[in-house]
């Protein structure tokens, strides 16, 4: 059998934590900053762990892993 290879947008977008969930970077925060409140901008600083749902696709997406 061939290799998979790994989807190169999930590559530079998600990050796998030890326990197996996946990590994100919060939508919304690249430009057009002025016409969001201070908190909206504070709230969605760093990266967030994506909902459970969504974590099998992505996962799917990378079959085997992110280093």
């Amino acid at each position: 059998m061939p290799k998979l290879k790994t989807k190169s947008g999930v590559k530079k977008r998600f990050k796998i934590t030890a326990t197996g969930k996946v990590k994100h970077g919060v939508a919304g925060k690249r430009h057009r900053l002025i016409s969001h409140n201070s908190k909206y901008i504070r709230t969605n600083r760093g990266t967030s762990v994506l909902a459970a749902a969504d974590t099998p696709r992505v996962k799917l997406w990378a079959p085997y892993g992110l280093n």
